[in-house]
């Protein structure tokens, strides 16, 4: 599963536990992990070229997810940004607290920190275990058709869920 993945193993373990009760449910409740991490999420009138930023406030942390962007897309960023906040808080914290993600999830920050995001954000909105559950509902093999119901189910993009499954 998703532990043994060197980003899996950077979130502390309490953090880890949280994550881990909610992956058995799909769509991933993206937003109840947040609400338990304590990150406030809201949608934004972000310009058009950002996808999502996640920042430090007075109170702890807010993600802002562009709300012109397609639903699967807005999960997929908001995904992106708690694995930003699991794993790279430090760097969000360094870099005057505040890290805003583009189109491409690019942030200014190295891109090692953004495959990382990625990597994590993948495993959080499509959880290997609910993977391989679906797969063998499918009868172990990977059609088109699958990975477009597969997409639907899991409320990702048609793209990213053949990323996944690549994986």
């Amino acid at each position: 599963m998703a532990s043994a993945t060197r980003e899996w193993q950077k979130i502390n373990l309490a953090e880890r536990e949280l994550l881990e009760k909610h992956l058995g449910e799909v769509p991933v409740k993206l937003g109840a992990i947040a609400k338990d991490l304590g990150i406030d999420v809201k949608l934004s009138s972000l310009p058009l070229h950002i996808s999502g930023q996640i920042a430090k406030t007075p109170a702890g942390y807010e993600i802002k997810i562009n709300r012109h962007e397609s639903r699967q897309r807005q999960r997929f960023t908001l995904a992106h940004e708690l694995a930003h906040f699991l794993i790279h808080r430090d760097i969000i914290d360094r870099l005057g607290g505040t890290l805003t993600d583009n189109v491409l999830y690019r942030s200014g920050a190295s891109e090692n920190i953004e495959y990382e995001a990625n990597r994590l954000a993948s495993q959080i909105v499509m959880p290997e275990g609910a993977l391989r559950d679906a797969y063998s509902r499918f009868g172990g093999t990977i059609s088109e058709s699958m990975v477009e119901v597969l997409a639907e189910q899991f409320g990702v993009s048609k793209a990213a869920m053949e990323i996944r499954m690549a994986a």
